[in-house]
């Protein structure tokens, strides 16, 4: 009886091997495509959460400070200050809150090498009174909508308001 001692790896095994190391280097080229789109995205990723943040502090404060009452705390169709639908991202107008009637120009941003004009954003701003709380407790939904690339992308931040300030 002959013993083989021969070592190495048969056709079959080499096959597998280059499939199981196509897979992976595939899988991470995925990793890094889809790395590289949120990386390219993440500016405007910043300026709409700070944006949104911007606009529900603004009727925060418009509420603390009275400027406002709370039936002007509503949108257009319910009576009150904030107008309906999307609309251009504007800097605040006589009474410091965005998304109102005395809106100004659309808002531009002075970065250290350009000045970036929000012309590509929309902000709506939604309040609805929450159910079964008297009128008493509001929730305010900001949507900013803006153009990356071939993409249309949303973000939105959603919070509660009362009448109490």
């Amino acid at each position: 009886m002959r013993i083989s001692s021969e070592k190495g790896f048969s056709l079959a095994e080499t096959m597998v091997a280059i499939g199981v190391l196509t897979t992976g280097v595939l899988g991470g080229a995925g990793v890094l495509v889809a790395g590289m789109k949120n990386l390219s995205s993440s500016p405007s990723d910043v300026i709409v959460a700070q944006k949104a943040q911007e606009a529900v502090e603004a009727v925060f404060a418009a509420r603390d400070s009275h400027k406002f009452t709370w039936a002007q705390i509503n949108n257009v169709s319910n009576g009150g200050v904030f107008l309906n639908g999307p609309t251009s991202l504007t800097t605040p107008g006589n009474d410091g809150v965005v998304n109102t009637a005395d809106d100004g120009p659309i808002e531009q941003i002075v970065l250290p090498t350009q000045t970036l004009t929000l012309s590509a954003y929309t902000r709506q701003i939604q309040i609805q009174d929450v159910p079964n709380e008297n009128g008493a407790l509001r929730t305010i939904t900001v949507t900013i909508t803006y153009q990356d690339g071939p993409n249309k992308r949303s973000y939105v931040l959603s919070t509660l308001i009362s009448s109490y300030s």
